[in-house]
């Protein structure tokens, strides 16, 4: 009894592959070195351009038409709503040290002025210790 292979499709088609890449590899590299191929592919190039400059003029036109803003407008907008918020944060920053620098300095007048008040406490303090003793008072 002889036995037979099953048929492997995979195989079938690497077979056929490997037997047509370099013959293909050659066909592609040959009209890809061909001036006429540069000069096809130029001109598709220079077609697409024109087509889409006409759909980016026509696209603006509509726009304008119906004043409604174009992909460059907003795009600005956007960097000056950036450019605002960037300045706010910068002025939100400036303002707290600021309140910060006068919450120091409030204070420090605060402790300066009830040293202030504590001097004055003792000085009249001693005025009155002296009215009522008739003393003059000390010179320090």
């Amino acid at each position: 009894m002889s036995q037979t292979l099953p048929i492997d499709p995979f195989k079938i088609w690497k077979d056929i592959y490997d037997k047509t890449e370099n013959a293909w590899n050659d066909a592609i590299q040959e009209s890809l070195g061909k001036e006429s191929f540069s000069e096809g592919l130029g001109q598709t190039l220079n077609s697409y351009l024109q087509y889409q400059e006409f759909i980016t003029k026509t696209a603006e036109s509509y726009l304008t038409q119906f004043n409604m803003p174009s992909r460059d407008e907003v795009a600005n907008v956007a960097s000056l709503v950036i450019n605002t918020e960037n300045k706010i944060d910068n002025l939100e920053d400036q303002l707290e040290e600021l309140v910060e620098e006068n919450k120091k300095e409030i204070n420090s007048l605060k402790r300066t002025i009830s040293n202030l008040d504590k001097k004055l406490d003792r000085i009249l303090a001693e005025v009155e210790k002296n009215e009522k003793t008739g003393t003059p008072a000390k010179k320090k």
